[in-house]
C-alpha cells in the first residue's frame, strides 16, 4: 500500500530486487520513499532478480560479489547521506558469497541464512522495489515477502510489509533506465582471506560504512580494523569533539555484527600511523582512498623492511558530502559532522533549580587566545548582558574593596604601588609557580568576584534583560558552574593558540605555553560544556556559528 497517511516504523528492512545493472540510478528515489515510513535504522537486502510472484516461495540465495555490487554499495550510501541523512542505514552482506563449486554442497550449505540471523534492531517493516505487474497480487506479494524475509533475519512479531512500487513507477517513465555501459566492470571481485584498514571512525558515517561494507565484501575470513587514539588524535581537527575510544568500538563491532556476523573481527588502538598492518603476517589486502593510498604504499615498505609480502592496495571512491558548507572538505568526513556540532547543544543544562529563571545565564569560557572576549561582544550585540569577569578582578583589588585588606595581609606591602593601589605584576610574581600561594590568593578573591557576578545579574533582571554572559576565563576552575544555567566553551588548538598569545601580548612562546599549562585544557572544559564554538577559523566563520547558538538558544528559553 503507498497511502501516504502510513505509521512511522522504527526499523526496516528493504529488499532490493531489480537487476544491479538498473538498480544504481534507482536507488536515490527507493531511499527517499523509505525514508517516509521509517525513523531510525533501515537494513538493505540484496538479491537481483528476486520474483515475489512466481506461486513458489523464493528463499534466500548466495549472490557472487561482483565489482557492479561494490559501485552500488559506494552509490547506496553516497544517496542515502543526502536523501536521508538522519537514518542509520546498513547494507547487509551475509548472502554475498563467491558460489561454491557446482555440485559441491548440499542445500544446507548453499543457504545464506541455515538459521534466521538477528539483527541490533529488529525490523518492524519490510520494504521492498519489486514491480507488481497486476494490484490483485498485492497481498500475496507482500505475504511472500514476509516470509521470505522471516527466513533470512529475525524480525519483530507481526511485521508489516510496504510495496514501494507505487511510487516508483513514475520516476522511471520519465525515460530514467540506466543504460548499462559498464559491461566489461561485471567481473568477479578479488577476494582476500585477511583484511585490514585504519581510521578514526568518530560519528560513524557514510564514508565509513562504505569503507567497511567494501571491506566485508573482500575478507572471507578475518578483518582487522586500527582504530585512532591517543597520539594518533593530536593533530585532528576538533579533537576535543571526538568520541571516545570505547563508543567508537563499540558502534563498529555493532555494525558490522549486523553487516557479516561470519567475519572474525579484531579491533585494536593505533598509537602510530602503522600499527599491526606492518608485522601481521597473515594480512593479504589494506583498503585506501585516493587520500590515504600513500599510507598504503608507506605500510608496504615497512612490510619489505620486516621481511612481509606487501599487501594488495583496493582503492574505493570517496563519497562527496552533498551538504558542506565553506570550512568542511569536499567529502564526507568527520571533522566536517564535527564542526556542524559546534554552537548546538552538545549535553542539556542539569537544571538551576537555585537560580531565578531570568535571565538566562551563559558562562562562557575557553583558554587565553580562545577568542572569549570577541564571542563575548558578539553576543552583546545580539541582546546578551556581558559580564566581563576580568573586570570584575581589577574592582575587587581596589583600595577599599573587602579583598584589598586581605590580600594585603597575607601578601605584604611589598606588593603595593606608591599610590597604595596593589600592583598585579607583583602580585602575580609572588605566587607563580607556586600553588599553595595560589590557592591562598584566589581563595579570597574569588568568592568576591563571584559576589559581583550576582550583583551584576540582578542588575540586569531589575532592567528587565533576558540573558547575561558571563565572560570568565576560570569559571570551570572557580567553582562558578553554580553561577549560570549553561556553560558555553571555545576550544582552538594549543599550537594556534601560542600563536595568538605571542602576537596579542608581545610574550615569549614558552610564556605563552606555560600561561597555557597553568590552565585547564580544553579536553577537560569540553567534559562542562553545554555548547562548544570555536574561533579556529575566519571571523565570519566564527560570527555565523555564534548567530547559530544565539538563535538556537532563543528556541530553548
Amino acid at each position: 500500500s503507498s497511502d501516504s497517511t502510513m505509521s512511522m516504523f522504527s526499523t526496516g528492512i528493504l529488499v532490493l530486487t531489480s537487476p544491479l545493472q538498473t538498480l544504481p540510478l534507482r536507488i536515490a528515489p527507493v531511499l527517499s520513499s523509505a525514508a517516509q515510513l521509517v525513523d531510525r535504522t533501515l537494513y538493505v537486502h540484496l538479491h537481483p532478480g528476486l520474483n515475489l510472484t512466481s506461486g513458489t516461495q523464493p528463499r534466500p540465495v548466495f549472490i557472487s560479489p561482483v565489482v557492479d555490487l561494490s559501485t552500488l554499495i559506494t552509490r547506496l550510501y553516497n544517496n542515502a547521506a543526502d536523501v536521508c541523512g538522519h537514518l542509520d542505514v546498513r547494507v547487509l552482506l551475509t548472502n554475498i558469497r563467491a558460489q561454491p563449486a557446482a555440485g559441491g554442497g548440499n542445500a544446507a550449505t548453499n543457504c545464506p541464512f541455515p538459521t534466521p540471523q538477528p539483527l541490533f534492531h529488529s525490523p518492524d517493516v519490510v520494504l521492498t522495489d519489486f514491480a507488481l505487474q497486476d494490484p490483485h497480487q498485492s497481498n500475496q506479494v507482500q505475504q511472500c515477502l514476509e516470509k521470505y524475509t522471516g527466513h533470512c533475519y529475525v524480525c519483530g512479531p507481526g511485521i508489516s510489509s510496504v510495496l514501494l512500487h507505487p511510487q516508483l513507477v513514475e520516476l522511471q517513465e520519465k525515460g530514467d533506465e540506466p543504460k548499462c555501459d559498464q559491461e566489461q566492470k561485471a567481473g568477479p571481485m578479488e577476494t582476500y582471506s585477511d583484511v585490514v584498514v585504519g581510521g578514526t571512525f568518530d560519528r560513524l558515517h557514510g564514508a565509513h560504512k562504505t569503507l567497511l561494507s567494501i571491506s566485508c565484501l573482500l575478507a572471507n575470513r578475518r578483518f582487522v580494523i586500527g582504530v585512532c587514539d591517543q597520539a594518533m588524535l593530536k593533530k585532528k581537527v576538533l579533537k576535543e569533539l571526538i568520541e571516545p575510544y570505547s563508543v567508537r568500538v563499540q558502534r563498529l563491532q555493532e555494525f558490522l555484527q549486523d553487516t557479516k556476523p561470519s567475519l572474525q573481527v579484531e579491533i585494536l588502538p593505533l598509537e602510530d600511523p602503522f600499527g599491526v598492518s606492518i608485522v601481521d603476517p597473515l594480512l593479504k589486502c589494506i583498503v585506501v582512498s585516493e587520500e590515504t593510498r600513500k599510507g598504503g604504499e608507506a605500510v608496504n615498505r615497512k612490510r619489505a623492511e620486516n621481511d612481509l609480502p606487501p599487501l594488495v592496495l583496493h582503492e574505493i571512491q570517496v563519497l562527496k558530502d552533498a551538504h558542506r558548507n565553506e570550512i568542511e572538505e569536499e567529502k564526507i568526513s568527520s571533522s566536517s559532522l564535527r564542526s556542524r556540532l559546534l554552537g548546538t547543544l552538545l549535553n542539556p543544562p542539569k537544571g538551576s533549580p537555585h537560580l531565578p529563571p531570568t535571565p538566562y545565564v551563559i558562562g562562557l569560557t575557553g583558554s587565553s587566545g580562545s577568542g572569549k572576549s570577541s564571542v563575548a561582544k558578539q553576543l552583546e550585540v545580539l541582546g546578551a548582558v556581558r559580564i566581563d569577569c576580568d573586570k570584575l578582578g581589577h574592582e575587587v583589588y581596589q583600595p577599599g574593596a573587602h579583598c584589598y585588606q586581605k590580600v594585603l595581609e597575607v601578601f605584604g606591602s611589598e606588593i603595593l604601588n606608591e599610590d597604595k593601589t596593589i600592583n598585579r605584576r607583583v602580585l602575580a610574581s609572588k605566587v607563580f609557580g607556586n600553588q599553595a600561594r595560589l590557592k591562598c590568593l584566589t581563595d579570597i578573591v574569588w568568592p568576591e568576584i563571584a559576589i559581583l557576578v550576582k550583583q551584576a545579574v540582578n542588575q540586569a533582571r531589575f532592567s528587565g534583560r533576558g540573558v547575561c554572559v558571563v565572560d570568565a576565563a576560570v569559571l570551570l576552575e572557580a567553582g562558578w558552574i553554580d553561577l549560570v544555567h549553561e556553560v558555553w566553551v571555545i576550544i582552538i588548538p594549543e599550537e594556534e593558540a601560542v600563536t595568538r598569545i605571542t602576537e596579542r601580548d608581545g610574550v615569549s612562546k614558552e610564556d605563552a605555553l606555560c600561561r597555557l599549562q597553568s590552565q585547564w585544557p580544553s579536553s577537560k572544559q569540553v567534559k562542562y560544556a553545554n555548547v562548544v564554538l570555536s574561533t579556529l577559523w575566519e571571523s565570519e566563520v566564527t560570527r555565523k556559528q555564534v548567530l547559530k547558538a544565539w538563535n538556537l538558544l532563543q528556541k530553548r528559553i
